[in-house]
C-alpha cells in the first residue's frame, strides 16, 4: 500500500488468496469480461463455474474452455461468490432469479456499480457486496494474465455484513490478475459516476464526436476525405498512446514544436467554457439519476433512439473511407494472417 495519493493502493502482497480457497464462485455471464474473470479465477486455482442461460450461444465456449457451465440458478445455489458479469441491462432480471440461493455469508461481486448505485439490484443484509472493476476491456484482462502481467482495477465494499468483504474482493482480484498492476480502493458511487461520466464527455461520446467534427470541418472546407481522416482519426491512436504511456507531458515532449505550440494555443478555442459547461450538465445528469432512469425507459422501449443513433454512426462517411483505406494499410493483410492462425485462441468477447 502506498500513502502517497488519498485513494489506497494495494498490490499482490496485500491480497490474501485464502480468502477464496475453499469458495466457489459462480460467475454470471461469459462476454467480454466474464471470459476473462472465469477463465483467470480457473487458472488461479479457484473453484468455477459459469451460470449461463440454457439457450446462452456461449455454453459450449466455456465447454471447450475447460470451464463448468451450470444455468444461473443452479451456479448461484452451489456458489460462495456470485460474479455478475452479463450486461448491466440484464442483470436486475438476473438477479431476481439467483436471489433466493444467496446465502448468509455469500458475497455479491461486481464489475461497475451501475445497478447498486441506483437501486436496480437491492441485495438482502446477510450478503457482502463488493466490486473489483478492472479498468480493461476483458479480452485484455485475460492477455495480460496469461503474459502474467496485470490490469489495473478498483476496489469497493457496498455491504460488508462479514467483515471480510475486503479481503475476499482482493483475492478476486488477485485471482484474475489485478493486483499485479495494482487496485485503486473507491466506492460504488463515485465508480459509477466517474465511469459513466467519462465514457460520456470525453472516452467515447467526446471523443467521437471531436473526430467526426474535425474530419467534417476539413471535408467541409475542400480538403480529400482521405488526408481528413488520416489528420483526425488516424493520428488519434498515436497521440493517445503517447499519453498513455508518459501523461500530457509524454505527448507534448514527442511532438512537434508548431504541434505543441498549435494545440496550446488552441485547444481552449475549441474546448471552450461553454464545452466545460456541457460538461457540467452531463455529470449533473449521472448525478442526480437523469441518465440512468433514461436508459433504462430506453431498453424497457425496446431501444428505439439507441437503434436509430447506432445506425446513423455506422452510417457517417469517416466509417465507410476509414474501411476503405485500412484495407490498404500494408499491415493489414499481415494482421489478416495472424488473426487465421490464432483464431482457435481468440477470446470470445459476445454478450450474454
Amino acid at each position: 500500500m502506498t500513502d502517497e495519493f488519498n485513494t489506497e493502493m494495494y498490490y499482490d502482497d496485500d491480497a490474501d488468496e485464502s480468502y477464496l480457497a475453499n469458495a466457489t464462485v459462480a460467475v454470471l455471464g461469459y462476454g467480454s469480461q466474464g471470459h476473462a474473470h472465469a477463465l483467470n479465477l480457473h487458472d488461479s486455482g479457484v473453484d468455477v463455474v459459469v451460470g449461463l442461460r440454457e439457450s446462452s450461444a456461449s455454453r459450449e465456449a466455456a465447454k471447450a474452455d475447460g470451464l463448468e457451465v451450470a444455468t444461473p440458478v443452479e451456479a448461484a445455489a452451489r456458489a460462495d461468490v456470485v460474479s455478475m458479469l452479463v450486461p448491466d441491462t440484464v442483470q436486475p432480471a438476473v438477479y431476481e432469479q439467483i436471489e433466493p440461493e444467496l446465502e448468509d455469508g455469500n458475497t455479491l461481486q461486481f464489475a461497475h456499480g451501475f445497478n447498486i448505485h441506483y437501486n436496480q439490484i437491492q441485495p438482502p443484509e446477510h450478503v457482502d457486496v463488493t466490486m473489483i472493476a478492472p479498468k480493461s476491456p476483458g479480452h485484455l484482462v485475460r492477455r495480460n494474465y496469461e503474459n502474467e502481467q496485470g490490469t489495473p482495477g478498483l476496489l469497493a465494499v457496498y455491504q460488508d455484513a462479514t467483515g471480510d468483504a475486503k479481503g475476499r474482493a482482493l483475492a478476486y482480484g488477485k485471482g484474475i490478475g489485478c493486483t499485479r498492476a495494482g487496485v485503486v480502493e473507491t466506492t460504488f458511487r463515485e465508480e459509477t459516476e466517474t465511469d459513466l461520466f467519462g465514457e460520456q464527455a470525453v472516452l467515447c461520446g467526446g471523443i467521437a464526436e471531436l473526430i467526426k467534427v474535425g474530419y467534417e470541418t476539413l471535408v467541409d472546407a475542400g480538403y480529400s476525405p482521405e488526408m481528413a481522416y488520416f489528420e483526425c482519426m488516424n493520428e488519434m491512436k498515436l497521440i493517445v498512446d503517447l499519453m498513455y504511456e508518459g501523461g500530457l507531458g509524454a505527448m507534448w515532449d514527442s511532438v512537434s514544436d508548431t504541434a505543441e505550440y498549435g494545440g496550446l494555443t488552441r485547444g481552449d478555442d475549441v474546448i471552450d467554457d461553454q464545452v466545460r459547461a456541457n460538461m457540467e450538465t452531463v455529470l449533473e445528469q449521472v448525478q442526480n439519476g437523469e441518465f440512468a432512469t433514461e436508459w433504462i425507459a430506453e431498453n424497457q422501449a425496446k431501444r428505439p433512439v439507441y437503434t436509430q443513433l447506432n445506425q446513423a454512426e455506422k452510417n457517417h462517411e469517416i466509417e465507410e473511407v476509414g474501411e476503405r483505406l485500412r484495407d490498404l494499410f500494408a499491415w493489414a493483410e499481415a494482421e489478416t494472417e495472424d488473426e487465421e492462425e490464432t483464431d482457435d485462441e481468440q477470446p470470445r468477447v459476445q454478450a450474454d
